[in-house]
């Protein structure tokens, strides 16, 4: 009905219009892409009418967005780095590459923390982003630009990462899609920082899309051949599915307590299964989830099985150049002379606590094994958790700082290595996202995926800022 130029322009017309408000597309190629466009409008007037073109070409025309921690071709990769700024991508990373080859067309590249390791999108290279619901609010992190993006229609499908959340408290302060898939199907390759060591089973890649039902053509053609390890083919009969609920994670003395209207919107999905699906949700409370911060942390800062430690953050900062010292910084940071931000050199200074303590590292790593047995026992061939995404709704800027743990509640998926969906349950009373994770046993990505078409359908999904 309209020709790939024609909505190319309509999205470059859009970043152009809301960019300046939400600074979520850090570095564009309008241009390239529009001349893609004109070669996907060429192909389509001269290629056969038959379907040949779709099955090769499975996203034919569609712009999508970046997170700018991924390789792009011609495009910054500093993952907000200072010392990165003059680093330009002289390839794509493997699932950009992916969706190039699917047809997809980037219109450019999106802010992130530095480092990947903050749930505020924040940095000295590009400045802050914005929650377009509310200026005043955080986009989280790390793939902030990514999610604020799609919230704003700046884009259609978004590439993002995720080792503690970073791809669905993005999803869910934003109003939007992120599927968190099983460890080790879709590849990491071409991404900086870059998982090493332990911490290559906990980085995931996936898509984050405005749209539920555009998630899993995306994470096929993000996956590539190891697709065929997901049972997306397989039908799913939503009765069938045992769901279960959780409502908090026990009372963490180091994570908020949720917020009831996020209680209140998971008790809405628990009584519209049950009164539309007949299903019964079962109330469960796992012991272990109270340690979720503790596991996270331990387990990230874990030995691999050959031995090999894991990454220091602080020698990430320094990226191949003079170690950093945080203490320095900080002192640096008081008097406004510092290239890193306050959570970066706080996760420098934290980041030699946690190896003080070794008898108690153990037994938390111990401790994940065995709730991951636990989980995986509980969930099943046919299990989906009902679960907050984060236990609050957006929060002001800077207020992170405050809270910094608050992430727990995505990031203890991460070392137990299941895929989770966020999805979007419409606005609150003060007009911010609210949203539920999906949690499913390994490999059963098509549960949460086919409950997240569902959801969508009974609450709205994505809601257009400003609409209301």
């Amino acid at each position: 009905q309209v020709t790939c130029i024609e909505v190319v322009e309509a999205y470059v017309e859009r970043i152009k219009e809301v960019n300046p408000l939400i600074n979520a597309v850090v570095k564009d190629r309008f241009e390239e892409a529009l001349q893609e466009a004109r070669q996907v409008d060429q192909l389509l007037s001269e290629g056969p009418g038959d379907d040949s073109l779709e099955e090769k070409f499975p996203l034919l025309g569609v712009p999508i967005t970046v997170k700018e921690a991924f390789s792009l071709y011609g495009m910054p990769n500093t993952s907000g780095l200072v010392n990165r700024r003059s680093v330009v991508a002289g390839s794509d990373a493997a699932v950009v590459s992916r969706l190039k080859q699917a047809g997809a067309i980037p219109l450019g590249v999106t802010n992130c923390s530095e480092l990947c390791m903050w749930y505020e999108s924040s940095n000295r290279v590009y400045g802050r982003t914005n929650n377009p619901y509310d200026l005043q609010r955080i986009v989280g992190g790390s793939s902030g630009g990514e999610g604020c993006a799609l919230a704003a229609a700046c884009s259609v499908v978004g590439v993002g990462s995720d080792i503690g959340g970073s791809i669905r408290m993005p999803a869910f302060f934003n109003g939007v899609f992120g599927h968190k898939p099983t460890t080790g199907v879709v590849p990491n390759d071409g991404q900086f920082p870059n998982a090493v060591g332990v911490r290559s089973s906990y980085l995931c890649t996936g898509p984050m899309c405005r749209y539920a039902e555009d998630l899993e053509p995306v994470l096929r053609v993000m996956a590539g051949p190891a697709v065929s390890r997901l049972k997306l083919n397989e039908k799913v009969s939503l009765e069938k599915i045992k769901f279960h609920c959780m409502d908090h994670d026990g009372g963490s003395i180091f994570v908020s307590p949720v917020d009831k209207e996020i209680l209140q919107a998971q008790k809405k999905v628990v009584e519209h299964l049950e009164s539309d699906l007949g299903v019964q949700v079962q109330r469960v409370s796992i012991h272990k989830m109270k340690y979720s911060f503790q596991i996270w942390s331990a387990m990230m800062s874990s030995k691999d099985s050959e031995g090999q430690e894991a990454q220091r953050f602080t020698d990430l900062l320094g990226d191949h150049g003079k170690p950093v010292w945080p203490l320095w910084e900080l002192i640096k940071w008081l008097v406004g002379m510092s290239s890193h931000t306050l959570p970066a050199i706080a996760l420098g200074l934290t980041e030699k606590l946690v190896n003080l303590n070794l008898s108690g590292k153990a037994k938390l790593v111990s401790m994940g094994k065995n709730l991951q047995e636990e989980m995986e026992a509980l969930l099943g061939p046919d299990g989906v958790l009902l679960y907050p995404s984060h236990p609050t709704i957006a929060p002001k800027h800077h207020s992170p700082i405050c809270m910094p743990f608050n992430f727990a509640y995505t990031a203890i998926f991460n070392v137990l290595g299941l895929p989770v969906t966020q999805c979007p349950l419409g606005l609150g009373s003060e007009g911010l996202p609210l949203g539920i994770q999906l949690v499913a046993a390994a490999y059963n990505d098509h549960l949460t995926l086919a409950v997240a078409r569902y959801l969508e359908k009974a609450f709205g999904g994505w809601v257009l800022p400003g609409k209301v």
